[in-house]
């Protein structure tokens, strides 16, 4: 059974008729990510992000989190991702995750705070996010990627045709990597915008693919900084989004060179920064 899907009974109401069915919903549970590291000759563990997410592909779901956040830079970082704690007594997992880092590595977690703390909801300006973006990665390098709007437009309906778990919940979002062909090359679901992003980042950093510089990175919903900022971490050169992108999705996307496309759907696309990815515009 997909872990990732809650079957449940209800009521179905149609017009007056009321009827019991059965439905499917999207699984949201948490989950603990934990590190540890030696430190004077001591292995430590510490918790650096509890998140809600979709059960499946936890693994990568953390690597990615993790190495978006600056606090790994290769596989080679990585000892052993483990699943620890106590199971949860109704489904049997283990709702914590232990990535064990190399001996000599020692994270910082000012990083983490600070990044934490810049794209947080809390009042902190525009200014100070770019900023700490800045810090954590440079300017996109120039690629050769280029794509054709004919492409751009195919993507939304292959991705929707991909969501398994999305037909039958309707309540998840995905993220999708294609080439410059619009073939399909990898896809993450859950309910959450950022862990389905985290989840595509972990599996290619875990491939050893990154950076990600001949891939087009499509998401199903709205564009925030966290998603610029995720998608220039990992070197993707071109971000398609189903819906709008913010303000300061759109000014860091300028800044960084990264061409990112809004309202994708329906043989339609706003193009708001990087126009010279796209080869027939």
């Amino acid at each position: 059974m997909n872990p990732g899907i809650k079957r449940v009974v209800i009521e179905k109401v149609e017009g007056n008729r009321w009827s019991e069915k059965t439905d499917a919903l999207a699984v949201e549970e948490p989950l603990e990510i934990q590190i540890g590291f030696v430190q004077h000759g001591e292995r430590i563990h510490k918790a650096v992000s509890i998140t809600m997410r979709t059960p499946g592909n936890d693994a990568e779901l953390a690597l990615g989190f993790l190495f978006a956040e600056g606090l790994l830079d290769s596989s080679k970082d990585v000892l052993s991702v483990e699943s620890v704690g106590k199971p949860d007594p109704e489904t049997g997992r283990r709702n914590t995750l232990s990535i064990e880092l190399a001996d000599g590595l020692i994270p910082d977690f000012k990083t983490l705070e600070r990044n934490f703390y810049t794209t947080s909801s809390c009042g902190v300006c525009g200014k100070s996010s770019l900023d700490a973006l800045q810090i954590l990665c440079p300017a996109l390098p120039p690629d050769p990627l280029m794509v054709s709007s004919e492409v751009i437009h195919s993507l939304p309906s292959t991705l929707r045709a991909a969501q398994a778990v999305f037909d039958q919940t309707g309540g998840l979002h995905a993220s999708a990597l294609f080439d410059n062909e619009g073939n399909l090359l990898t896809l993450r679901e859950d309910v959450g915008r950022h862990n389905a992003l985290d989840k595509v980042i972990g599996a290619e950093f875990v491939a050893h693919r990154i950076p990600l510089s001949s891939r087009i990175l499509l998401v199903s919903g709205r564009v925030s900084f966290e998603l610029v900022q995720k998608t220039v971490r990992a070197g993707i050169p071109l971000l398609a989004a189903v819906g709008a992108p913010s303000s300061l999705a759109v000014e860091t996307a300028q800044r960084f060179g990264l061409t990112l496309l809004g309202f994708v759907r329906e043989g339609k696309f706003n193009l708001y920064a990087g126009g010279q990815r796209i080869a027939d515009g």
